[in-house]
């Protein structure tokens, strides 16, 4: 039977999965959710012996029902393939008494690859089942990562056009180079003279923009996503956790049904909502502990029932959580207000006028999946190092981010449940504040670049592909616009100002 989406603020405006996939973004403003969450279709035991190809066939198969078993496997295969350096995929570290999930070993050495790979596939296949004729446009923003792994993902991809929206000044060195950096005759990227949260409403009001549709459809083109606003990037990441279950399971780490807490470095709430989902699958999932940075609206919102956003932003060394208006929240509040579409969108309306809104003592009730805490930056310098030292363990900031919050959680509540931690970023993607959490006198004074072989000494960890090709790239990309210019920018690149 088809699983069917809906709109969060509109269970009436309906999808199929294809359709959801290439649209993005429900016409009221709303996020696709399934009517449902499937159950996962093998047993506990099954997956122990599943490779991650399989695993996520198994998971992706039951949110994705209108894709054909030939269309979905020939997505997958084409995605986890050689780009990946390990043939895991997602190999899991076992440092002290903690497992870390390693999202990172794709081409541009972050979590975002574990979607952005697959993306591509399936909108593509989207678009052939639902006779698209336009040309895709993605627009994305981006708060480091994901624009990097949307542009690898859709470079030169047939019918597609991508452009990536950042915030000059708000990403590393060596995220900006990866992007600025990025071939492909169909790749834009711009910097956009604010910070995240503008980059992500500006993404959101040409969504919106009913005039600029007409016009872009008038031209052949039509808006999609590569956000995690998209469900096509937050179905792929609900597979990973329920591969890291049987791989645990697999080597012997946990019993067959025993529970494992899992803590997320969260900034737009997707990854974390995708192992809400994946325990929702049937995963014995124990807690859900979501990691905020000092940017913490998410930790405020989880200890008052309030979202608040009208704060200062904060610029960290964990620039991919720098972040106050997490979109994907919103699909965690259709589900613990009784799917009530109504309710969902006032809420999100005073979020735009006011800046916050405040959820109700029943809907609170209803989060007792999740913990939360947040690290300062000098409590995540501190755990870099203090993790080094003891084990030798080379972690980024946002991984140290969930570690620090993950043993604050241990100690707090004394729920000694085995903890999986996502780990969501290589190293070498913030080599100068990973360097100079270890020993600040011997690298602080170093350019960023310059650090590349000392890590690679440090951690006796070879410097990824993605990081060489960097070195010597060919700067590709310098357009740059204020945050109320995107449309103009956006016009410009397609030329149909």
């Amino acid at each position: 039977m088809n699983l069917q989406y809906m709109s969060t603020r509109n269970p009436k405006i309906t999808a199929t999965a294809s359709q959801a996939v290439l649209k993005g973004l429900a016409d009221d403003g709303g996020l696709f959710v399934p009517e449902r969450i499937p159950a996962l279709p093998v047993s506990l035991g099954e997956l122990k012996g599943m490779t991650y190809q399989e695993t996520a066939y198994a998971v992706m198969k039951e949110f994705l029902t209108d894709y054909t078993e030939e269309e979905l496997k020939a997505c997958i295969a084409r995605a986890y393939d050689s780009k990946f350096d390990t043939r895991e995929i997602a190999p899991i570290a076992k440092v002290d008494d903690t497992y870390y999930l390693e999202l990172f070993h794709g081409p541009t050495i972050a979590f975002k690859d574990m979607a952005l790979s697959i993306l591509p596939h399936l909108m593509t296949t989207a678009a052939k089942k639902n006779g698209a004729e336009g040309e895709i446009v993605i627009l994305t923003a981006t708060s480091g990562d994901t624009g990097k792994a949307a542009m690898a993902g859709f470079a030169d991809v047939e019918g597609t056009r991508i452009i990536v929206f950042y915030p000059k000044g708000g990403v590393s060195r060596v995220q900006e180079l990866q992007m600025v950096t990025q071939k492909g005759d169909n790749v834009d990227v711009v910097a956009i003279h604010g910070n995240f949260d503008d980059a992500q409403s500006g993404v959101k009001e040409l969504f919106g923009n009913r005039e600029l549709a007409e016009k872009l459809a008038a031209e052949g083109y039509q808006f999609s996503s590569a956000n995690s606003i998209n469900i096509g990037r937050l179905v792929p990441q609900v597979v990973y956790y329920v591969y890291a279950y049987g791989r645990l399971l697999e080597n012997g780490e946990i019993q067959e049904g025993e529970q494992v807490n899992i803590t997320v470095p969260t900034g737009n709430f997707g990854n974390i909502l995708a192992a809400c989902y994946a325990k929702h699958m049937g995963l014995p999932v124990g807690k859900l502990i979501c990691a905020s940075n000092e940017n913490k609206v998410l930790f405020d919102f989880f200890q008052t029932g309030t979202y608040d956003k009208n704060r200062e932003f904060m610029l960290t060394t964990s620039p991919s959580m720098d972040i106050l208006i997490s979109s994907n929240l919103e699909r965690l509040i259709y589900q613990i207000c009784g799917r009530d579409g109504e309710t969902d969108a006032e809420l999100m309306r005073q979020l735009q006028t006011e800046g916050k809104y405040t959820i109700t003592e029943e809907m609170r009730e209803r989060l007792s999946d999740f913990a939360a805490g947040y690290a300062t930056e000098e409590e995540t310098a501190e755990t870099i190092r203090e993790i080094y030292e003891k084990t030798g363990y080379v972690m980024d900031t946002h991984t140290a981010v969930a570690a620090h919050v993950c043993e604050q959680y241990k100690k707090a509540s004394g729920d000694t449940t085995k903890c999986l931690v996502a780990s969501t970023a290589s190293p070498y993607k913030f080599v100068k504040s990973v360097l100079t959490a270890i020993d600040g006198d011997a690298y602080s004074q170093k350019a960023e670049l310059e650090l590349l072989p000392e890590l690679e000494r440090v951690s006796g960890v070879d410097m990824p592909r993605a990081i060489r090709e960097i070195l010597d790239a060919q700067v590709r990309h310098g357009r740059e616009c204020d945050a109320d210019r995107m449309q103009e920018t956006v016009e410009e690149i397609l030329g149909i100002r």
